[in-house]
């Protein structure tokens, strides 16, 4: 691959890619995953007694890492270019390290989540944060209108 941070953000779209499917796996799975995972008694509870909230929810949050993929392989010049580009790429870099920087503000309003979850899913979101960002500097030439 070029040096023009194809490398970075090809590894961030597959990093989304395991986060989009391990959410997948809990719309499936159900309970013992929402458990496993550290996403609280409460919503496990929920997808057990079949309530429509976890495998929507879930199936939500898993379509915007798709999403989130699909444009880091879009920066990559992996696929076709999605509109955006460059702007999308900002945001998604900025809401990465946003999450994971922000973890203490947020905890308190999902109470049934566990601190480990917090921990583990913060370490992740700031390593992906940290690929897509670098990803994006390195392929910020490569990503003008320009050179569409």
């Amino acid at each position: 691959m070029k040096e023009n941070g194809n490398n970075f953000l090809v590894l961030g779209a597959i990093f989304c890619g395991l986060v989009a499917a391990v959410h997948i796996g809990c719309a499936i799975f159900g309970g013992d995953w929402y458990r496993v995972l550290g996403a609280g008694e409460q919503l496990a509870e929920m997808s057990e007694q079949g309530h429509w909230y976890p495998p929507v929810i879930t199936l939500v949050i898993a379509s915007i890492f798709i999403i989130w993929s699909l444009y880091a392989l879009s920066g990559a010049r992996k696929i076709l270019r999605l509109p955006f580009l460059r702007t999308v790429l900002c945001i998604i870099s900025a809401v990465f390290i946003f999450r994971a920087l922000a973890f203490l503000i947020i905890m308190p309003l999902f109470p049934g989540n566990s601190l480990a979850f917090w921990i583990v899913s913060s370490g992740i979101c700031f390593g992906i944060g940290a690929l897509y960002t670098i990803g994006l500097v390195r392929a910020w030439p490569q990503l003008s209108a320009k050179s569409a």
